[in-house]
């Protein structure tokens, strides 16, 4: 294959703009917020379980202390109607001393109750408070996760802007390229990863290897336009004053 050697030095600023754009497909894929989104949102999931839990305990104590004061409510009506029968004299004399039994027994349960429902208040705060502070570590958290999903996104719009600049800069580059030379670059940059090199002090610039004698005899006794490649990577082997041939 032939092209103009002016044609093949355009190769070398398709190949720079194509590797523009490998790391711009690089660094989208590879931004360091990525893995902070993650680390945020599992530790924003295990927040939203915590919190989850703390709202549990609040709403178990909150019934269970819901039961007790209808328990004590109860024992209270209790009392004050054996109180009021008492004091209304109409029952006979076995029935005041059964009456007066339950009573004590009734202030008995109802000091057990009473301190019990003070112990369950008390956890209740401890529980209120526990939840107050998982909602507000939650929150933390998830605008901790905001700010990182703004900087990912302020950075993939940079990316974008450059991808942008770099296609139109390549489109303009590739067009006017001969068909043939084209095509063979874009093979060797999908087999290679980089589809032209330029040839500097007898050194290939993708592998970094210097040419044999045998293959610089070659290129010093090839025609210009001749379409060089690198026996070592394959990649098109552009020849300029700098190749020391």
């Amino acid at each position: 294959m032939k092209a103009d050697p002016a044609t093949q030095r355009r190769l070398l600023d398709l190949a720079d703009v194509d590797t523009e754009l490998n790391r711009v497909a690089y660094s989208r894929t590879n931004l360091p917020e990525h893995a902070e989104i993650d680390e945020s949102e599992t530790t924003m999931r295990a927040k939203q379980d915590a919190q989850v839990v703390a709202e549990t305990a609040l709403s178990d104590l909150r019934r269970e202390l819901g039961r007790q004061e209808k328990e004590i409510d109860q024992v209270r009506a209790r009392g004050k109607r054996d109180r009021e029968l008492l004091d209304a004299g109409t029952v006979g004399a076995r029935q005041v001393t059964d009456l007066q039994h339950e009573l004590e027994s009734l202030i008995r349960r109802q000091t057990t109750l009473e301190d019990e429902l003070l112990e369950v208040m008390e956890r209740t705060e401890a529980a209120e408070a526990d939840v107050r502070f998982a909602e507000a570590d939650l929150a933390g958290t998830r605008e901790q996760l905001e700010q990182i999903v703004r900087r990912r996104d302020e950075a993939l719009a940079d990316l974008g802007t450059q991808e942008t600049r770099h296609a139109e800069r390549r489109a303009k580059l590739v067009e006017g390229l001969p068909a043939d030379l084209l095509a063979l670059y874009e093979r060797v940059r999908a087999q290679r990863g980089n589809g032209a090199a330029l040839l500097r002090a007898r050194r290939c610039g993708a592998c970094r290897l210097e040419l044999d004698r045998v293959t610089v005899s070659k290129l010093k006794a090839a025609d210009p336009s001749e379409v060089a490649r690198c026996d070592e990577c394959g990649v098109i082997l552009v020849r300029t004053s700098e190749s020391g041939l």
